[in-house]
């Protein structure tokens, strides 16, 4: 009976190990772990860029004002007649 016992003690032992640093054991999970928040880092920042680029999209299909303030920041474009100054912060 107690040879038994060690069998079966051994075997949960061996059970053990496969579970916590085998093969998808807790290193894996800890690795999988860190890269899902790199990830969700990545989505956001992602998703806080699509929103800039939403935003801009729809000024510029409702109106030029969009077009106008780009040409004149992007590109120093100034109207006739027209002292132009641009502050930078």
């Amino acid at each position: 009976m107690k040879i038994l016992s060690i069998i079966l003690a051994g075997f949960l032992l061996a059970i053990q190990a496969q579970l916590w640093f085998g093969k998808g054991g807790m290193p894996r999970v800890v690795q999988l772990r860190s890269e899902l928040a790199e990830q969700q880092l990545a989505n956001d920042k992602a998703r806080a860029r699509n929103a800039q680029l939403d935003a801009e999209l729809r000024d510029l299909r409702e109106g030029l004002e969009m077009v106008e303030e780009k040409a004149r920041f992007e590109l120093g474009m100034i109207k006739p007649d027209e002292i132009f100054v641009q502050l930078r912060r």
